[in-house]
């Protein structure tokens, strides 16, 4: 089965506890007003890619060494199969290996549409931060984009790692390059990418094509 990813990722620090496998899948219907992933939006043929050959990167990236997996988006939930085939290769890794890894996922959804539309999925999760993302009600919650989203455990393992709150670090930005681009990974505070923009230009580094503007 073939899945429609945008990037992958390790390690991500921002997204979740610990030391990450991030993966962002590509395709969202939503098109929340102020997201900053614009450029996972469109539905693009030359994203697609095994699902089995997604796992493989998985293990061989990480060593076997992770805390977690956190998908993102674009939408995964708008690829459902897809989505399930990815989740049951990671609890077949973890179980395998005798890992104890969590597993993340971001939704644009209200938690009620997925619980009502796609409760096996959350069966595989250990977390999930579900609701759509809302320009004007920002969030200090590292992991957050506004004030009405919330980690939700849906485990006993989610319960012992999303039930408290975070390490009061304030939100934190990865920056990853690989030759051509540059990556910006994480939840910006509201301004911080448009700060970001200008104090490069300072520098004399202008932005030719940013993903917040796609």
């Amino acid at each position: 089965m073939n899945i429609s990813i945008n990037k992958a990722h390790f390690p991500v620090t921002v997204l979740g506890p610990g030391r990450r496998i991030g993966i962002w899948l590509q395709g969202c219907s939503i098109g929340c007003k102020g997201c900053v992933s614009r450029d996972t939006w469109a539905q693009e043929a030359g994203r697609v890619m095994r699902v089995a050959d997604l796992l493989d990167w998985c293990e061989e990236v990480s060593g076997n060494v992770l805390d977690g997996v956190t998908i993102s988006g674009g939408e995964p939930f708008e690829q459902p199969a897809a989505l399930d085939r990815l989740l049951r290769g990671l609890a077949r890794w973890r179980k395998r290996q005798g890992l104890d890894f969590d597993i993340l996922c971001y939704s644009g959804y209200p938690l009620a549409t997925l619980r009502s539309r796609h409760t096996a999925l959350l069966g595989r999760l250990d977390a999930v931060i579900a609701e759509p993302y809302v320009d004007a009600l920002p969030s200090e919650h590292p992991w957050c984009g506004s004030s009405n989203q919330q980690p939700v455990a849906l485990s006993k393992r989610g319960e012992q790692r999303y039930a408290s709150s975070p390490n009061p670090a304030g939100k934190r930005i990865q920056a990853l390059a690989d030759g051509q681009r540059i990556w910006y990974v994480g939840i910006p505070a509201r301004g911080d990418m448009a700060r970001l923009e200008a104090l490069c230009h300072e520098r004399g580094v202008d932005f030719a094509q940013v993903s917040w503007r796609s």
